[in-house]
């Protein structure tokens, strides 16, 4: 087919470059060139040749009719026209790989503007078209806010998870898997937040420098515990605060009763019934004045 098979040449170079074995999987080789192709890009101070060379290994281990000739004859053999490689813009390749952005999707309302630059019709080569504008609405997200680059999450932990530790996996924008994990002996207390870095939105003018991702941390607390749970709590637990007291003057005191309430219909309630004293209290004074005026 090919007519007289060249000689072997270097096989394992690509593999080396992407930081691979041979046998790795389509989807270790998109994880691979993903990470090294961000951390090596221009726009981010990186290695331009390094950038070249990842965009040129990742063309044809990515392409398994390349990959197949080049595990068996090496590059010469697709320098040589054995199924081309190598080729093509390191800057397209990673485009067509990321879909123009490291990120899929929006996560909150908002809009933003794109100017293109002038550029020549094809059928008219002496006509300078104007500029291309697109209109971006970014929808809200179920588990995703957006504050300019950086990007908040909301998560609940259970009680024994934020003293004992946790982890569980979070499902990035891009359909990454990113293990989130406290640390050793460390506690989460409600509504404590935490940072990712680089894992935000990218940034204007420089999209492949991103900001953080924050992770806020509520608490599920149970709704009750039995007295044998509370002497296995107290005994693992700091002691409670003591009260420099004594009995006859706790005696003295006047004994409360603690009522659950939901702040935020409270304060909803108290507001409307201010507006409603102000209106009265306005109506009243109000044609006061105009009686006053009449007469």
């Amino acid at each position: 087919m090919f007519g007289r098979a060249p000689k072997k040449s270097n096989n394992t170079r690509y593999y080396e470059v992407l930081g691979v074995p041979k046998s790795a999987s389509q989807d270790d080789l998109k994880k691979a060139y993903r990470k090294a192709a961000i951390k090596n890009h221009p726009d981010k101070g990186g290695d331009p040749e390094k950038f070249k060379e990842l965009a040129q290994a990742y063309e044809v281990l990515s392409d398994p009719e390349k990959r197949e000739i080049y595990d068996q004859y090496g590059e010469d053999a697709l320098k040589e026209g054995m199924g081309g490689g190598g080729g093509h813009d390191p800057f397209d390749i990673f485009s067509s790989f990321f879909g123009g952005s490291p990120f899929g999707g929006g996560s909150s309302r908002g809009r933003r503007q794109r100017r293109g630059e002038d550029v020549i019709h094809p059928l008219k080569p002496d006509t300078v078209t104007g500029d291309i504008v697109f209109i971006l609405q970014q929808k809200d997200h179920p588990k995703f806010k957006r504050k300019g680059d950086d990007i908040f999450y909301e998560h609940t932990l259970s009680l024994t998870e934020a003293l004992c530790g946790f982890q569980f996996v979070l499902t990035h924008l891009d359909n990454r898997q990113l293990l989130i994990k406290s640390n050793p002996g460390e506690v989460v207390k409600p509504d404590q937040f935490k940072a990712i870095n680089d894992e935000g939105m990218p940034m204007y003018q420089r999209p492949f420098m991103r900001g953080k991702l924050y992770i806020h941390f509520t608490v599920d607390f149970p709704d009750s515990l039995t007295p044998d749970q509370c002497k296995a709590l107290e005994a693992v637990l700091p002691p409670r605060q003591a009260l420099q007291m004594t009995d006859m003057e706790l005696d003295e005191c006047e004994e409360t009763i603690l009522n659950n309430v939901n702040i935020e219909e409270e304060m909803r309630r108290k507001q409307a019934q201010s507006q409603e004293a102000y209106d009265e209290d306005d109506d009243v004074h109000g044609g006061a004045r105009v009686q006053c005026a009449q007469q």
